[in-house]
């Protein structure tokens, strides 16, 4: 009797370390790796030496992990590691008026991605009931840190204060259809977007008034077709990617038609798939293909000046490039898209030496 007992203690004992081991094994073998922070290229510049560089790379953000932070003892002796918020399907991108937060629309999150450059935390915007987004395309931000979000399938523009309270929704009884591209004007009271099924562009005031719309459905000059992105120079004229005529077109403020450059092709130059636009403080219009995988650089005639990138997933490269978007200080940030993350390069002047513009330790988008 007394052997019996001893031999279901013994099977007792090897059954329970049994249990916990598997269960340690559960706690450490079913949590998600973090995916692997690769080291940044120290010196990736366009056009390559002994031409004086023109654009430097400096960084690539994709969500939590591009930030160092310790975990809890408890986590750290249990193997657990905290992914935190990656980006997913990212689309639009902008940075706030110090550069110290970083928004990034992504449709699958169907949400705004913040990068918080000083604490190191990515999060979600968290909105009220009423600013729920459908599909988040682009995003800006107002010297008074307001948020503004086009919601293409929502067919509205929604307005948040910094701490994601709805602040307006403006659309509706306007006729806006399918939003998409976005830029704000402060200088002249003025907020124009792209409605890529009306094929026009419309305006209103930083209250939410509707003013007017302009542009209508074809190939003339000054006619529009799938208009995507938007941006707006410091004189206030307004620079269109025309998409579906692979074309760039230049509008004044109030809506005239002033220019236009390129054409459908895949020669320097050409369009394919453009995409997003921006504008740097020399007035140099930089241009995203999504089919070329690279954005290009043109003077305010259209002449190409340089070009940027290839399709693939190193850094300097874009696999479906969508939205970008160029801070005060000439740093150019880049949507890429399916490979799920935000480029950021530094535009240099002529009259700089080939050291960066500015030096990466003093700039606030640094992840270490």
């Amino acid at each position: 009797m007394s052997r019996s007992t001893n031999g279901i203690q013994r099977r007792c004992v090897w059954l329970v370390t049994g249990l916990l081991l598997v269960a340690v094994a559960g706690l450490t073998g079913c949590v998600t790796k973090p995916p692997k922070v690769r080291e940044e290229p120290k010196n990736l510049v366009w056009p390559m030496p002994p031409e004086q560089p023109r654009i430097r790379y400096i960084k690539s953000y994709r969500g939590q992990m591009d930030f160092k932070r310790r975990d809890s003892f408890k986590d750290t002796l249990l193997g657990i590691q905290h992914q935190g918020i990656h980006l997913s399907k990212p689309y639009g991108v902008a940075v706030n008026s110090d550069g110290s937060r970083m928004y990034v629309t992504d449709a699958k999150l169907r949400g705004v991605v913040i990068f918080d450059m000083e604490k190191k935390q990515v999060s979600m915007l968290k909105t009220d009931a009423m600013g729920g987004l459908a599909s988040p395309v682009e995003v800006r931000v107002d010297s008074k840190e307001r948020i503004y979000v086009t919601d293409s399938f929502g067919g509205k523009l929604m307005v948040y204060k910094p701490n994601g309270e709805t602040l307006r929704s403006i659309g509706g009884a306007d006729g806006m259809k399918r939003p998409t591209g976005l830029a704000l004007d402060e200088a002249r009271n003025r907020i124009y977007i792209s409605d890529v099924v009306s094929h026009q562009i419309m305006v209103y005031d930083f209250d939410g008034n509707f003013i007017k719309r302009f542009a209508q459905r074809g190939s003339a000059p000054g006619d529009l077709n799938f208009p995507n992105n938007l941006a707006v120079d410091k004189d206030g004229k307004i620079y269109v990617t025309d998409s579906g005529n692979f074309r760039v077109q230049i509008f004044s403020p109030e809506g005239e038609y002033l220019s236009s450059f390129g054409q459908l092709g895949d020669g320097f130059g050409a369009f394919a798939r453009p995409k997003g636009i921006a504008i740097d403080s020399d007035n140099h219009v930089y241009v995203l293909d999504a089919a070329f995988g690279n954005y290009q650089i043109f003077n305010t005639k259209g002449q190409l000046l340089l070009f940027v990138g290839a399709v693939g997933r190193g850094p300097g490269m874009f696999w479906l490039p969508a939205g970008m978007y160029i801070d005060k200080n000439d740093r150019v940030y880049v949507v890429d898209s399916l490979n799920k993350r935000v480029q950021v390069f530094q535009y240099i002047k002529e009259d700089e030496s080939e050291s960066p513009a500015v030096p990466e330790a003093a700039l606030k988008l640094d992840g270490d």
